[in-house]
């Protein structure tokens, strides 16, 4: 059931970031600080730590009248949306990556034709330092088909993008101004799993960097398989790890990871199976050790549902999954010492297919993104129990699946 007539993936399928790659970009972005407020006394340094860009991938073409990627401002102390409206027109930018130290940002065009060739491609724009805004600065093909999944690597030397529709991930030089270079190397995946209608091959869904920035992890939904890549950032390669993979049960078609900020466990969230997979994860030799799988539904849930995304709260005390179907926020305790996850209940997201979401930096508020109903959702996030409380009225924004935040600048847009 496809997205637009470009894309040619299930409806049920797209990826997010990590919270480890949220607090780096967060920690690294080097853009001048946020103004203060009139009479308010406050330096921009001060403002600027609580006040965020928010920018958001969509969906365009078919039915949508999205136009490409938009600006919010969240201040995560009230909870407070400011729209801004489109800041680029791509086609279909659906997942979003910033460079460490803020200036520039990738998106991924997920088509089904890129500069007149079959595949996809990436385009890297740069930030305003001062209105947020975006302009490109250039576009490489993703040498592949349906890419759906993109991050920086924490040197900032290299985007990393990973292809659903035929399996392969790359990895695309950053030169220093920012500019994208041709793919340094590509994988193939090969392979299947049991499920012969969603499964017959590869599909890479997502790939991520390890907090050492020593290995790239790749889930691939079709082969129940969470590919691990040694990551050479100064070369732009990547190379089969030993071991080569993390499995998940048959059938469940991971999706997203996500990394606890301890380094020491890894979360794999997987669609087909509704299950959240915690993994001990070493760093020495980028191997992933099965602890837990449990389920992201209720126990008395009879619907059809997939899950979407994953991402740990910046305390490491919560991690939260999204389910398209059941149209919630699964929250799970976990316990630090094991890694182990307890169920801790639902949160309704107030709309339609709730892909990606994603934490503020700050831990304050998720932003959970309602795919089907143009809606984003703000929540406040409970610090003791992890609960979600709504906060304000839905915010509108067409076919939105992706989030990525940085710290606001100066001044608000023109």
């Amino acid at each position: 059931m496809p997205v637009s007539s470009a894309n040619r993936r299930p409806v049920w399928s797209i990826g997010s970031f990590t919270w480890a790659f949220a607090i780096a970009i967060a920690t690294n972005a080097a853009g001048p600080s946020a103004g203060a407020a009139e009479g308010s006394g406050a330096t921009a340094r001060d403002d600027a730590k609580g006040t965020y860009w928010v920018y958001v991938g969509t969906y365009t073409g078919g039915k949508t009248p999205s136009e490409g990627i938009y600006l919010l401002e969240l201040d995560p102390a009230s909870g407070k949306v400011t729209e801004y409206g489109p800041v680029a027109k791509l086609a279909s930018p659906s997942f979003l990556a910033i460079r460490p130290g803020g200036k520039e940002l990738y998106a991924v065009s997920e088509v089904g034709r890129f500069q007149g060739k079959p595949g996809g491609g990436v385009t890297a724009m740069a930030i305003h330092p001062v209105t947020g805004k975006l302009t490109k600065l250039n576009e490489q093909s993703s040498v592949g088909s349906g890419p759906c999944h993109l991050t920086v690597d924490r040197t900032g030397k290299n985007v990393l993008v990973a292809n659903y529709n035929n399996g392969v991930v790359a990895c695309l030089p950053i030169a220093e101004n920012g500019h994208l270079k041709p793919a340094s190397c590509s994988i193939q995946h090969e392979g299947s799993s049991v499920d012969k209608g969603r499964q017959e091959g590869p599909h890479a869904h997502s790939i991520n960097v390890d907090p050492m920035n020593r290995f790239a992890l790749a889930a691939d939904l079709g082969l129940d398989k969470v590919m691990v890549y040694r990551l050479d950032a100064e070369k732009g390669l990547l190379t089969p790890n030993d071991p080569a993979f993390g499995a998940v049960p048959p059938g469940s078609g991971p999706r997203h990871l996500a990394f606890h900020p301890s380094g020491r466990f890894a979360y794999v969230i997987s669609e087909m199976g509704n299950t959240l997979t915690a993994f001990a994860y070493d760093a020495d030799k980028g191997s992933l050790t099965q602890i837990q799988s449990v389920s992201t539904l209720p126990a008395d849930f009879r619907g059809t549902s997939y899950t979407a995304d994953v991402h740990v709260h910046p305390s490491g005390k919560f991690v939260y999954g999204s389910n398209r179907g059941h149209d919630s926020i699964a929250i799970f305790a976990v316990d630090e010492s094991t890694g182990k996850l307890t169920a801790a209940g639902h949160a309704s997201t107030g709309g339609k297919t709730p892909r990606n979401f994603a934490i503020d930096p700050t831990g304050s508020c998720l932003l959970a993104e309602n795919q089907d109903s143009d809606t984003i959702v703000v929540f406040r996030i409970d610090g003791s129990t992890g609960g979600l409380s709504r906060v304000g009225a839905p915010i509108k924004v067409p076919m939105p699946v992706c989030i990525q935040m940085i710290p606001r600048a100066t001044q608000p847009p023109e």
